[in-house]
């Protein structure tokens, strides 16, 4: 995940403990409402258990099993008129009351919890989907679909888990061991220390489990993102794997990557199953303190049975459960923790395509695009892609670029509508560099065609309207009259109304491309990016969209990819790059009498072309 990765890999727990409890604290008001519900909880729970300690001291000081006297709350004293069984029926009565009471309140404290963490999960996700969307193309070429969809879903859901599992967990413990603490020592402090002399021990396990089992986890996502991009290419490429006849080799080679995992898995389970258990039995310890200990103090006076004895046990049973439950809080937050900065590494990816904070605004622009002493490299330590690019396109006209393939021609195009930034030099549209235009404004004034085209499961309609919704159905029509897909539109069952399949996956390549171009037209940019769309198309499909578009681009600054001479004679300049580097430039008579590159390119394919058109007269003629 670029530089970003190497640095937050070693990004202490504390730090990202810290970021997450900050994403919590965004939701002050339903935070603290929690916080409020658990200390009421936690109130009410002792409140309870003090109420049945005191009515044990008062049955068994009743029955003369216990001397001395019950030690009523707050110096209140009962009226001798009262029975004993008067004080345990109005003990009875508080019990079932707190009981309730917290009946009501947990059910409350559930809803808010469960509330509060929806809302924080759906708000980041929708938050990392929208950095997603303002990554350049740099992030999608060096991380897989698999990595990004993981990262969306299964990073952020590890983030609920750790604001539901962790975080609230530990809320909980600490308001837990925090009021039990103060109570125990309220009721015997010397005791409550030799108790809880074991709980060093267990900080100490817990910080050696946790260092042990982080990076594993880490590893673990990672087998996960592979075998979600084992998964993804073989739905993409379905028909390659059954056209070769390679099931049973993806079918293996799936349940290699899921084997990985598993062997992960079982080693962190193989963590947990020893150091959960060890860092659950050192509270166990306290208890034998407790009965050799406590039972001295209680035969010798210091310590009362009911309110002291029975509930000091009690407290210290459920103080020892919330600290042995460290080992799984531990395990989740590792779990959680990996998945979180994973999604912080998403988060903290630098935006590569910024504009200033005083971005000039564009109207609609004349068209005017120069390429000054451009150079650009898809990464620091790579090659460069394109080596001191300088070129001119006048409003209105129209550009064809050339080259083979890795010539560089795709970048070229994909630095007019700053889908990256040149690492040299300048572009500028109407005499201002691209990088101090409004960002929004200058995609607006680019219509892009892709060489592959893309279409969404949505209608034929919202399909070409992608770019401009408000769009009316004249508009619609008229770009897909332009593009030549009217035609075939109204001969499917529901015309514009057909919603497609994924990927356009009903149609074929033509057509999907002729609703690519539709789609590019309906914006009425004032400049004009065809990256090679005619590829896709028969020759015949393609003189008749040249046809149409050679009107549309009427006024537009207009970039063509093409190989094809009938597209290369009807551009005002035609650009033959070779590795990154503008080798001839002029019209296209201008290029075929300099016998260079073009010329060569340009010959083969008469060449070819002749060939294609005698095989055509000779099946014409064969009987």
């Amino acid at each position: 995940m670029s530089s970003t990765t190497t640095q937050l890999a070693g990004t202490s727990n504390l730090r990202l403990i810290l970021r997450l409890l900050g994403l919590a604290w965004r939701y002050k008001t339903g935070s603290l409402c929690v916080v409020g519900l658990q200390v009421l909880l936690l109130s009410l729970t002792l409140s309870g258990l003090g109420f049945v300690g005191l009515g044990l001291d008062v049955l068994g000081h009743d029955i003369g099993v216990l001397d001395r006297a019950p030690a009523w709350p707050f110096g209140w004293e009962p009226s001798e008129d009262w029975t004993t069984l008067s004080l345990a029926l109005l003990l009875a009565g508080a019990v079932l009351a707190i009981a309730l009471v917290r009946f009501v309140l947990e059910h409350i404290a559930t809803v808010q919890k469960s509330m509060l963490v929806q809302r924080i999960i759906v708000d980041l996700r929708s938050e990392v989907y929208d950095k997603v969307q303002r990554l350049s193309f740099r992030f999608f070429s060096d991380n897989t679909s698999g990595s990004i969809i993981n990262r969306v879903t299964g990073d952020v859901q590890a983030v609920r888990r750790f604001i539901d599992g962790v975080v609230i967990e530990l809320l909980l413990m600490a308001l837990t061991l925090v009021f039990f603490l103060v109570y125990m020592l309220q009721i015997h402090a010397l005791l409550t220390l030799a108790c809880l002399a074991t709980t060093p021990a267990l900080w100490i396990l817990t910080g050696l489990f946790s260092k042990r089992v982080k990076p594993a986890y880490r590893t673990n996502r990672e087998l996960f993102d592979h075998s979600i991009a084992v998964l993804s290419e073989n739905i993409q490429g379905v028909h390659v794997v059954k056209g070769f006849w390679t099931q049973d080799q993806e079918i293996e080679k799936y349940k290699a990557s899921n084997t990985k995992v598993l062997d992960q898995k079982e080693w962190i389970f193989k963590q947990v199953c020893l150091f959960v258990p060890l860092i659950s039995f050192v509270p166990n310890l306290n208890l034998v303190v407790l009965l050799g200990f406590g039972g001295y103090l209680y035969a010798s006076g210091e310590l009362a049975f009911g309110t002291g004895l029975i509930v000091f046990s009690r407290l210290l049973e459920q103080f020892s459960a919330q600290v042995g439950n460290i080992a799984q809080v531990a395990n989740a937050m590792q779990q959680s923790l990996t998945g979180a900065q994973r999604v912080f590494e998403v988060i903290d990816e630098p935006v590569e395509i910024n504009e200033p904070a005083n971005a000039l605004s564009l109207q609609r622009p004349q068209g005017r695009v120069v390429f000054e002493n451009v150079g650009f490299a898809y990464n620091p330590d790579t090659p460069d892609v394109l080596n001191d690019i300088s070129l001119t396109a006048e409003p209105g006209k129209a550009i064809a670029v050339v080259g083979a393939t890795g010539a560089g021609k795709s970048t070229l195009l994909s630095l007019i509508p700053r889908f990256y930034d040149p690492t040299r030099g300048r572009v500028t549209l109407d005499g201002h560099d691209l990088r101090q235009l409004d960002l929004d404004d200058l995609r607006r004034s680019i219509g892009v065609v892709f060489q592959e085209s893309f279409l969404f499961s949505t209608t034929i309609a919202e399909n070409i309207a992608f770019g401009h919704p408000e769009a009316t159905q004249q508009q619609i029509t008229r770009a897909a009259e332009i593009a030549q897909a009217h035609h075939f539109i109204n001969q499917l069952e529901d015309g514009y109304n057909m919603i497609l399949a994924e990927g356009g996956g009903n149609l074929s390549g033509g057509q999907r491309q002729r609703l690519a171009i539709a789609r590019a037209l309906l914006l009425d940019p004032a400049i004009l990016i065809l990256d090679d769309p005619t590829s896709a198309i028969d020759p015949e499909t393609e003189h008749e969209i040249l046809d149409a578009m050679h009107h549309a681009m009427d006024g537009r600054t207009t970039f063509i990819v093409a190989h094809r001479l009938s597209t290369l004679k009807r551009a005002d300049l035609v650009v033959v790059l070779e590795r990154g580097t503008i080798v001839q430039c002029g019209t296209h008579e201008q290029l075929m009498a300099e016998d260079g590159h073009y010329y060569e390119a340009a010959n083969l394919q008469l060449v070819d072309d002749e060939s294609r058109h005698l095989l055509a007269l000779h099946e014409e003629n064969t009987p």
